[in-house]
């Protein structure tokens, strides 16, 4: 086993509370694609709230729409399978449908295994992404970076955009 796994975070706006008829065939489809995450190889981890999903949790208590989700795996090419060639992808394909456009939505970093990142963690990630761009701290799978222990990354090219 690596000395390092993958962590990702993807945050949103929400048009409408989650609760909202509009975000409805969102919400209906978190337990499914989690089961679907949680069944992958390469899963290690996703953050949960109160329920079996994190819509609970506000990464910003002054913007209740604001929503999270994180996960850790163990390299970029397990989560990049999940993502892009598994019934997720049919869910991103739609997600302009319930979450307001971001231009920096999502990040990937390495963490020692066993870790799992906090919310503020990975919020000060994705603040370094948008600041700085893809660096060994934060990056995309676009634009992935090396494990520090030389755990190569590959490349995975978003399929959605």
């Amino acid at each position: 086993m690596s000395g390092y796994h993958l962590a990702q975070v993807n945050v949103g706006r929400l048009k409408a509370p989650v609760d909202h008829p509009m975000i409805a065939d969102f919400k209906n489809n978190l337990d499914r694609i989690n089961a679907l995450a949680e069944g992958q190889p390469g899963f290690v981890w996703r953050l949960t709230g109160d329920g079996n999903d994190a819509t609970d949790i506000q990464p910003k208590p002054d913007d209740p729409l604001f929503a999270i989700n994180m996960s850790v795996w163990t390299d970029v090419a397990s989560l990049g399978a999940f993502v892009y060639r598994t019934a997720h992808v049919e869910i991103m394909r739609r997600r302009r449908e319930w979450f307001e456009v971001m231009e920096t939505y999502m990040c990937l970093w390495w963490v020692p295994a066993g870790h799992e990142p906090t919310v503020q963690e990975a919020m000060d990630r994705l603040e370094t992404l948008e600041r700085l761009g893809p660096t060994p701290q934060a990056f995309t799978f676009k634009t992935p970076f090396p494990a520090p222990n030389g755990q190569p990354a590959t490349p995975v090219l978003d399929e959605c955009a």
